[in-house]
């Protein structure tokens, strides 16, 4: 474990839900390996788990590998596993604010979200955001940001994200998609370090529009905008039938695919891989990553939940913090 580096700062997520329990097997799983600090109510955790309570995350040669170090944040009710409650909206968000103004101050190197319920917090706050990339990004002042989705065998980054299918049309344009092939193409430029990224862009339509017969989207505006990307340097490749574009032979000859939704991009790479999945937020000024499930309300306090996409997000959030320090 480097002691020149910062902690992953981790933040607990909605309480009800399998956040708490997640993060806590993911520490387990990766304290000798990657210092780690979480955000959580210190009520919320098991009993028998040796815990460092402290206001502000600390430095990396403070961290005992057998104690988990909690940055106490103070909820309204307790935790009631598969119970959401919306008196603890306003935690939950702030839980995410404090772990930003950590890497923003320097005290962390990364930030790892546990799953939230955006009803619950819309009930309890009126949280006005679809989600966490979105909140996020407002926190940062980011105006091009997206979602992508990794794990050993694809990365995939949808256009448009937390927004019901009938309305998809209504936010796809030339503009969003050009901010997203961009945004993808920087992300793996600068963090992959992939000097010339080979991005494959999916159409929306089946077979990609067929010439226009079913659908006129790729036509009007994500052929031009491939066109005209493609001009300035850009190694784009499609618009592609989703249906075919994903299948092995395929995979490996692209970095990255930009879909036209959300299912269109996660489907393929959970299908692939579900539980080693993460999403990574692209286009902010700090890492972020969370794992790639929800809140499971269903399961939560039952010992069920798989931890594995969480310590994946956790392992590489750390990859990419690590990367960000030797090239400053």
């Amino acid at each position: 474990m480097s002691n020149t580096r910062k902690p992953i700062v981790i933040t607990c997520g909605d309480p009800a839900g399998v956040g708490p329990e997640v993060a806590v097997s993911a520490w387990k799983a990766l304290k000798d390996e990657i210092p780690l600090c979480i955000i959580i109510d210190p009520d919320f955790l098991p009993k028998n788990l040796d815990i460092k309570i402290l206001d502000l995350p600390p430095k990396v040669s403070d961290i005992e590998k057998n104690v988990l170090t909690v940055i106490q944040h103070k909820f309204a009710e307790q935790r009631n596993p598969g119970e959401p409650n919306p008196k603890n909206a306003e935690a939950t968000i702030t839980a995410v604010e404090r772990g930003v103004n950590f890497i923003k101050n320097k005290q962390c190197s990364a930030i790892c979200t546990m799953p939230i319920s955006k009803s619950i917090l819309k009930d309890g706050t009126n949280f006005s955001f679809p989600g966490h990339t979105e909140y996020l990004a407002h926190l940062d002042g980011r105006n091009s940001y997206g979602m992508m989705l990794v794990n050993k065998y694809l990365r995939v980054v949808p256009a448009t994200i937390h927004i019901p299918v009938k309305d998809i049309t209504k936010y796809l344009n030339a503009e969003l998609i050009e901010k997203t092939i961009k945004t993808t193409h920087q992300e793996l430029t600068n963090r992959f370090s992939i000097s010339k990224p080979n991005i494959w862009v999916a159409g929306l339509n089946p077979h990609a529009g067929e010439a226009g017969m079913i659908g006129d989207e790729e036509k009007k505006f994500i052929i031009p905008v491939i066109k005209n990307l493609g001009s300035k340097g850009y190694n784009l490749v499609g618009p592609i039938s989703a249906d075919t574009m994903f299948y092995r032979k395929k995979r490996l000859k692209f970095d990255a695919a930009i879909c036209m939704y959300h299912d269109q991009a996660l489907i393929p790479i959970k299908t692939l891989d579900f539980h080693s999945s993460v999403n990574l937020t692209i286009g902010l000024s700090f890492i972020r990553t969370s794992p790639d499930h929800g809140t499971a309300f269903d399961i939560a306090g039952k010992n069920l939940a798989n931890p594995t996409s969480t310590i994946e997000a956790i392992k590489l959030a750390w990859k990419l913090a690590g990367k960000e320090k030797k090239d400053r």
